[in-house]
């Protein structure tokens, strides 16, 4: 993630279909779009599972240690579970301007 205005934030080599979406072609559909189906297990996840799992296979890509097929698939999961993030933090959101005064629909 760069923060810098002129490039979008995002991992080097990660398709986005808008700047800085970093959602790109995922396993599970959604070609960029966070709203996009999930997996049963991964739909079912609350933020805070979510956010658990992917803190645990962040540490386990970072040792090092898994054999290729292993981190691809650990990433893989890793993206799903960001996107289970996202959605959470989005309708949360979503709630909080719908309940502001003098909010426009």
């Amino acid at each position: 993630m760069t923060g810098n205005p002129d490039t979008p934030d995002r991992p080097t080599g990660v398709p986005a279909d808008r700047p800085g979406d970093v959602t790109g072609d995922l396993p599970g559909g959604g070609g960029g779009d966070i709203t996009g189906d999930l997996p049963d297990d991964v739909a079912a996840l609350s933020y805070e599972a979510a956010r658990d799992e992917l803190t645990d296979l962040v540490r386990r890509l970072e040792a090092g240690s898994a054999p290729l097929e292993e981190s691809l698939a650990l990433w893989e999961r890793g993206e799903l579970l960001a996107r289970r993030c996202e959605q959470v933090l989005d309708g949360a959101l979503a709630r909080l301007d719908a309940a502001r005064p003098g909010r426009v629909d």
